[in-house]
């Protein structure tokens, strides 16, 4: 009899232990992701997309914070690719496209007079986001503006 309760001691101890192992192995080797695949975020630039050209996009949010991206894109324009990756959103009935929300923060000119504007390479942009054509290693961008 003391056999028998050794054995499940020594069965019931081994077995909690595999069980414990395969779940940390689950949980290292196979664990959720928060991005998709073809997200990979490196330093401070969150890698974005699929696409035979790039382009850097900065997001400035009303307190100042910066987030970067590299967008890898097929789109004709900016504002496509950033609709498809869903990092903007906004309104096109007025004929050209309204940015209100970038990157999942909402500048809205009716509540407190913000708006997002669009920057090329560092100036502030020509054109709209959605006329704006992509340029292979251009820097667009969007902040906050008063």
């Amino acid at each position: 009899m003391t056999k028998t309760k050794n054995f499940k001691k020594i069965s019931s101890a081994v077995l909690s232990f595999v069980l414990i192992v395969a779940m940390a192995l689950t949980v290292t080797c196979c664990g959720v992701q928060e991005d998709t695949p073809s997200n990979e975020t490196k330093g401070e630039i969150t890698e974005v997309g699929t696409g035979e050209k790039s382009f850097d996009f900065t997001v400035t949010d009303k307190d100042g914070n910066v987030k970067k991206f590299k967008v890898n894109t097929d789109a004709k324009t900016v504002g496509e690719a950033l609709l498809e990756l869903n990092l903007i959103s906004g309104d096109d009935s007025g004929g050209s496209f309204y940015v209100k929300k970038v990157n999942g923060k909402t500048a809205d000119y009716n509540k407190d007079k913000t708006y997002w504007a669009f920057y090329e390479n560092g100036k502030y942009a020509s054109k709209g986001v959605d006329t704006t054509e992509v340029k292979d290693g251009a820097t667009y961008g969007f902040k906050v503006e008063k």
